[in-house]
């Protein structure tokens, strides 16, 4: 007897949805393994040593920069011209075993019907190391960078156009899902249904008044499962 396979069915309003944009850092992984706070201090030790800075000044540096110009290794580029490549592979070279492998995540992504794109500012490489280490690697179709950007980070208008024109994605059939609430405000002004996850990170939370934010949650893996 054969058995009966049915196919995902998605809640309204994402029955539309053929394409998810996830963000990679604090979103596909929860903000509770503190892993991006190893990248960040990788990022004051980079600079540290590169512009021979005490601890201090180099935090005030790296924190200046991400204002500035969205990320730090945008400034450190346009200011000290520093090597891009270099400078992703020092920063993302860091201890993965705060993740584990998520059977539970991997079946929420297994049953969520259409494309599934990860848009980071961070390096295909580590976008890579972080889901392989999660195993949900299989679930997407790309990863699109901060060198496909070039060197251009969101929330920069421009770099959502860039990415959405090289995977051929309709807005209006699409949904982004990030832990930066201001890095949905360009996705909301193209189209996008956006998804806010929250954290308790200052520096995430910024930009999170306003209706450019769709839908709240908690919880990506609890939310995924209940909308499918």
């Amino acid at each position: 007897m054969e058995k009966n396979h049915t196919k995902p069915v998605l809640s309204s309003p994402f029955q539309s949805i053929d394409t998810w944009i996830f963000d990679l850092d604090n979103t596909l992984y929860p903000a509770s393994s503190r892993l991006f706070d190893q990248v960040d201090r990788r990022i004051t030790e980079y600079i540290m040593q590169v512009l021979d800075l005490e601890w201090d000044d180099a935090h005030k540096k790296q924190k200046l920069f991400f204002r500035e110009y969205g990320t730090s290794l945008s400034g450190m580029m346009k200011v000290h011209n520093i090597p891009a490549n270099e400078y992703l592979e020092y920063v993302h070279n860091i201890d993965l075993s705060p993740l584990a492998p998520s059977p539970v995540l991997n079946q929420a992504l297994e049953q969520l019907p259409g494309r599934k794109v990860i848009f980071t500012n961070g390096s295909t490489a580590h976008a890579k190391n972080v889901t392989e280490k999660l195993g949900i690697t299989h679930h997407f179709d790309a990863t699109f960078d901060i060198v496909d950007c070039e060197f251009t980070p969101k929330p920069d208008l421009v770099v959502y156009k860039k990415m959405l024109s090289t995977f051929s994605i309709n807005p209006k059939s699409a949904v982004m899902i990030e832990d930066m609430a201001r890095n949905l405000v360009p996705a909301a002004a193209l189209g996008i249904t956006t998804v806010w996850v929250r954290t308790e990170e200052a520096w995430a939370v910024e930009g999170a008044g306003g209706d450019h934010i769709d839908h709240i949650v908690d919880d990506l893996t609890e939310w995924l499962n209940s909308i499918v």
